[in-house]
């Protein structure tokens, strides 16, 4: 079947899509719909973030393309893709109905993914385990204020490079990797998730949260981190023979060329040979 650009859908068994934040100005919504439109999956995973209820509550924002992607996702639950909800801090409240289904979404505040080749797989979005949301709520809408303003310096200096000819470019996430205290941050919070993904007796995790793309191996435990549709356009896909790889959407051609658009799915990172080893928290690859 042909999608609305008359393109053939990539299948994949399973996607999962994290920290999306419908309502928040810097949602990459037009984006998050292009690749929407682009696939076919049986599981849809979607790993918290989805709907960015602190921020609508702070300065309500909706814009149509907010509301393609509800009803492009809706539209996938009803033709037959099986959608789970897991709630994050975000969206926090959709907790309330754990275990309901509503427009053939179901909503899970942690759940089991059995991948193809049988391996299991914790799904969660992780706030659970980050020490700044569950000590103090205070802290953490302090952090998504800077963050939002962050994001809006971004916005700015992105407009000035695409003028130059320049490629985008992740303020955030470049201070987020050069900072030492956010690294350890980060790194922290993944041996935390990946410990009770061992607790647990799983073979792997899947979260979000932190806003990094990542598949790592931790102590015999697979992490994977889904990113997110702020800063780096990413999704976490399985195929059909159980292998897991994050995917990047760009819209390289526009950025680069001025052209019309013509975006694209560019890998990441995919498990198995190609990812990361580490063991417990301590020092990250390069």
């Amino acid at each position: 079947m042909s999608n609305s650009t008359g393109t053939v859908p990539r299948f994949f068994r399973t996607v999962w899509l994290s920290d999306i934040h419908l309502g928040f100005r810097g949602c990459s919504a037009a984006s998050l719909l292009a690749f929407l439109r682009s696939v076919e999956c049986e599981f849809l995973y979607l790993v918290g973030d989805i709907i960015d209820i602190w921020s609508v509550r702070k300065r309500p924002f909706w814009p149509q393309d907010h509301n393609n992607v509800l009803r492009t996702i809706l539209g996938k639950a009803k033709y037959g893709t099986k959608v789970i909800y897991v709630p994050g801090n975000h969206d926090e409240m959709l907790r309330d109905y754990d275990g309901m289904t509503f427009g053939n979404i179901r909503i899970s505040d942690r759940i089991v993914h059995r991948k193809a080749d049988g391996k299991r797989f914790l799904v969660i979005h992780g706030d659970q385990f980050d020490s700044v949301v569950r000590s103090s709520r205070a802290i953490a809408l302090l952090g998504s204020h800077a963050y939002d303003v962050l994001l809006a310096v971004n916005t700015r200096l992105n407009l000035a490079r695409r003028k130059v000819g320049l490629p985008y470019w992740s303020l955030a996430g470049a201070i987020k990797h050069k900072v030492k205290n956010a690294m350890r941050y980060i790194s922290n919070f993944e041996a935390a998730v990946a410990f009770e993904a061992a607790r647990l007796g799983v073979d792997g995790v899947i979260c979000g949260h932190i806003h990094r793309a990542q598949i790592v191996s931790l102590n015999d435990i697979t992490y994977c981190n889904c990113g997110d549709w702020v800063e780096s356009n990413s999704a976490l896909v399985e195929h059909e023979d159980g292998r897991l790889e994050l995917l990047e959407w760009q819209d390289t051609h526009r950025i680069a060329f001025g052209e019309e658009e013509d975006r694209a799915f560019v890998p990441l990172l995919t498990n198995k040979d190609d990812a990361h080893h580490r063991d417990g928290a301590a020092g990250r690859p390069a």
